[in-house]
């Protein structure tokens, strides 16, 4: 191996994604980090300009045969998310025929969102669309509009008059039962011979870094909350909201999850779930 390679992980710049990061070189992660919001941190790993990272559910199931999944870790939701969320004038029920305009910055959220019209409230001629404008500005317009990530918290924090708040990770649990995984850690195959001890170490970096972080989570959170505009407590009572697990409940809130978009016609078939060993 050229000891000047380094292995390259993306970092997803949100506020969910801070426990794994936070602490990460302290722990002795050695790599360079790439920031980008999913969807673009997803086109890096098709394109191999990324050994691993946090990446969108979706986008695994989508090109699975390129990459293996490191065991243990996940973004996931057992019942609300609070980051994820459908803002509309009127009930789910009520958009029949409507359009819903979306963030392009998360393939799985999108799908979900397409899911849960068509399986749990029998809505097939919803349809969606990313605008030209800044979501918020259509929500302002009671528009209904699918918003992720920080973005998503701020806006349900100071929700317009006369909106409605739909979370996508409740609507699912209540319907399923099963968590949501909205992402997996992913590597890469071709980086596998490469770093392969490096991938190995990632796993117990990752656990560390999240266990410190939510040991002292009030004082980080005071170091972060203000620069997104949000209060401690809130981000403190999120951190505790996200499930970073990958256990057995939530490979089958993934596996019915696929099975659905395969269902809708949003995956050509059904992926395997290969992990790093």
């Amino acid at each position: 191996m050229d000891s000047e390679a380094q292995l390259t992980l993306g970092y997803i710049p949100y506020l969910n994604c801070v426990p794994f990061f936070h602490h990460l070189k302290k722990n002795g992660f050695r790599g360079k980090l790439v920031p980008g919001v999913p969807a673009a941190l997803n086109r890096m790993l098709q394109q191999g300009q990324l050994d691993v990272s946090p990446s969108s559910s979706f986008e695994y199931a989508k090109n699975w045969r390129n990459y293996l999944l490191l065991p243990d870790h996940s973004i996931s939701s057992v019942g609300q998310v609070k980051s994820v969320l459908l803002f509309s004038p009127v009930d789910l029920v009520e958009l029949s025929g409507r359009q819903i305009a979306i963030t392009a910055e998360s393939a799985t959220s999108i799908n979900l969102l397409r899911i849960i019209f068509r399986e749990f409230y029998a809505l097939h001629n919803v349809t969606d669309s990313v605008p030209d404008l800044p979501i918020e500005a259509l929500i302002e317009q009671q528009q209904p509009a699918l918003l992720i990530g920080d973005r998503a918290l701020r806006l349900a924090d100071q929700l317009p008059y006369g909106m409605k708040v739909f979370d996508l990770g409740e609507i699912w649990y209540q319907h399923t039962g099963l968590p949501f995984v909205f992402a997996l850690w992913m590597a890469c195959r071709n980086s596998l011979n490469q770093f392969t001890i490096e991938l190995q170490d990632l796993g117990s970096q990752l656990l560390q870094s999240r266990e410190q972080l939510m040991d002292e989570r009030y004082f980080i959170a005071k170091e972060v909350a203000e620069k997104i505009g949000l209060s401690i407590q809130t981000v403190v009572d999120y951190w505790g909201t996200i499930d970073y697990r990958l256990e057995r409940e939530h490979l089958r809130g993934l596996q019915l999850f696929f099975s659905l978009c395969q269902k809708y016609c949003l995956l050509d078939d059904e992926p395997e779930l290969n992990f790093l060993h």
